[in-house]
This record gives structure tokens, sequence and C-alpha cells, in this order.
């Protein structure tokens, strides 16, 4: 997943959360221009611990992941994967 790609899903996130993003800001430490930028893909850096910040705000965590694409049986190994 690329920064651009986390970026649209955070803003997703953020949005059905009824966040502004001063509010998300304020909560985790992350200048509000650099929200602004990571969420509308004008950033290419903004680093791993501040992403990782932002979408905890939520829940949400970062995990690696395989870049293949997965099998049937992939995906099946993953839905059975206790959460």
């Amino acid at each position: 997943m690329t920064l651009q790609e986390l970026g649209t899903q955070f803003a997703g996130l953020r949005k059905a959360n009824g966040h502004s993003q001063q509010q998300v800001a304020a909560m985790s430490g992350v200048d509000r221009t650099a929200v602004s930028r990571f969420e509308s893909g004008r950033i290419t850096e903004l680093g791993f611990s501040k992403v990782e910040r932002l979408f905890a705000l939520y829940g949400m965590e970062l995990a690696p992941r395989s870049r293949k694409t997965p099998t049937l049986d992939d995906l099946v190994r993953e839905r059975e994967w206790p959460q």
C-alpha cells in the first residue's frame, strides 16, 4: 500500500468519525498541514510513527502484508486467522 493510499483510507476514517483535520492534529500531535497533505496525497514522506499515531486514533494498526496477488487459499487462511 502506498502512502497516498494510506492517506485516502485515513481521510475516510476521519470523516466517518466526524473529526476535523484540526481535531485529529490536536489528538495525535501531527501538524494539521501534514494531516491535510497526507490525506490529499501531496506529501512524499510522513514518517512511520506519525502514520501509526494517526491510524491508532481509530483503533487501526499498520501491518506488513505480501505484495503478491493472494490465492483463494490465502484469502481463506486470512479469514480464519484468529483476531
